[in-house]
């Protein structure tokens, strides 16, 4: 029976694309002064092809955007720290989050989130995203002193949610770091699909849309009820 579901965050509970494509637009806008020699296409284009969504931490990249955009007004340190500072303020949810995360709550299961990233710039957005108070438990890369696809940090994730790995559904929109991940670990994988990647092999279920889960969730508790 399942007792706790789990997430990933980027590009599961956060549509990260979109969140990051209101940002780079809107800093091109408000640091027009240093950025403007550079036409707003071409400045957003440069910064997503060189984050490799996301899988590049931002000094390298605005370092590289300096050199290869000629930015010469303003240093990448400080580019960098209007990124920490003001991508929270354009932070995207997927359709039907806070929904999905209320009728979870309503059935009584334990919810867990389980991201890479820098603390304090990960709080920020789950904050963004007014999503903090659903969750009994949080764990970040940083603050964990693990990173995904490590399963110590699923196992971790698990026993702070007072449940066992096979008690877990885990839904993450990565085919190794989130699902094959976490059905290493014994838990129920879901890839929630993404762009940026043909397919998950290992996962149990996937979905294209958050309010799928409650669906998935439900039938496995029939499931458990014809069984008794």
């Amino acid at each position: 029976m399942i007792k706790a579901v789990l997430f990933d965050l980027d590009g599961t509970l956060l549509d990260r694309d979109t969140s990051v494509k209101k940002f780079v637009e809107d800093q091109h806008t408000r640091l027009s002064s240093v950025l403007s020699h550079i036409p707003k296409k071409i400045f957003a284009e440069k910064f997503i092809e060189l984050e490799q969504n996301g899988y590049v931490w931002k000094d390298k990249v605005y370092q590289k955007l300096s050199d290869e955009l000629a930015v010469r007004r303003m240093p990448p340190s400080e580019l960098l720290d209007d990124y920490l500072t003001q991508f929270k303020h354009h932070c995207t949810p997927f359709p039907n989050l806070v929904s999905m995360l209320d009728e979870l709550k309503k059935k009584g299961l334990r919810l867990g989130l389980v991201t890479n990233g820098y603390g304090v710039f990960q709080n920020d957005t789950i904050k963004a995203l007014e999503i903090k108070e659903y969750f009994d438990a949080i764990l970040i890369s940083e603050m964990e002193g693990l990173r995904k696809p490590d399963p110590l940090l699923f196992e971790r994730a698990a026993e702070r949610l007072n449940v066992k790995t096979t008690e877990c559904m885990f839904v993450g929109d990565h085919p190794k770091n989130d699902v094959e991940a976490a059905k290493n670990t014994g838990m129920l994988a879901v890839w929630k699909t993404s762009p940026h990647w043909d397919e998950a092999e290992a996962a149990d279920y996937t979905i294209t849309d958050l309010a799928e889960l409650k669906l998935i969730i439900e039938s496995k508790e029939k499931a458990v009820q014809t069984s008794i």
